[in-house]
């Protein structure tokens, strides 16, 4: 099982619908198979989300955070992991805003070394 406790990931795609871009930075926590994170930059002011990593590796949260707009915006989200060459990991995230429209998206984080 991948730890992703203390690493660090950008946004380097994300569908026309997300608010997550190349400026927002995410800082991963994992206890066990719980994982959380904190997200910020961009349009994205605060954010936090929280979550479990299933059997088969993916992990499967709920965000909420609040735009540059003073908006507060939340969904879920499956995220699959692939580990790069290099070690690092990317994920592939399919995700869906929970408010009245319910729009989907996809986008894609990858880890940063720092």
């Amino acid at each position: 099982m991948i730890n992703y406790n203390g690493r660090s990931f950008v946004s380097i795609e994300n569908t026309a619908n997300g608010e997550v871009s190349s400026k927002t930075i995410f800082e991963y926590k994992q206890e066990g198979q719980i994982i959380s994170a904190t997200y910020s930059g961009g349009e994205i002011v605060k954010g936090t989300l929280v979550g479990v990593v299933k059997e088969d590796g993916c992990l499967q949260f709920r965000y909420n955070h609040v735009n540059n707009k003073n908006e507060i915006r939340g969904g879920q989200c499956i995220s699959t992991p692939e580990i790069l060459p290099d070690g690092r990991i990317r994920l592939y995230e399919n995700w869906q805003w929970l408010d009245s429209e319910a729009t989907e998206g996809s986008s894609i984080i990858e880890e940063i070394r720092k």
